[in-house]
């Protein structure tokens, strides 16, 4: 089944994100690797596709896991945690109509 997963970002987390984004995308391209990727990305902080120096306020992931506690942990064990990038998320059961 389909997961989104939505974490909001503490202010000004750009210096926190950018050490630890190749580990974070790399665990998004194992899961598009394995065909169980929907979509995935962050929110500019601007209206912007390059928001620069403004940064992110979060990210979205919507991928296949067997259940809900299966995204949960996956979700728990994003490097934007003990990073501090985050300072929410929540994971929702989602049905792709379109």
């Amino acid at each position: 089944m389909w997961y989104m997963i939505c974490s909001e970002d503490v202010e000004n987390s750009l210096p926190l994100r950018t050490p630890v984004r190749p580990a974070h995308l790399a665990r998004l391209q194992e899961l598009r690797d394995q065909g169980r990727l929907l979509t995935a990305g962050p929110f500019p902080a601007i209206d912007s596709d390059n928001p620069g120096d403004a940064g992110f306020t979060g990210s979205m992931v919507v991928a296949d896991f067997d259940s809900l506690e299966d995204a949960q942990a996956w979700a728990d064990a994003d490097p934007y945690i003990p990073a501090g990038v985050y300072k929410n998320t929540v994971v929702k059961p989602f049905k792709a109509v379109f």
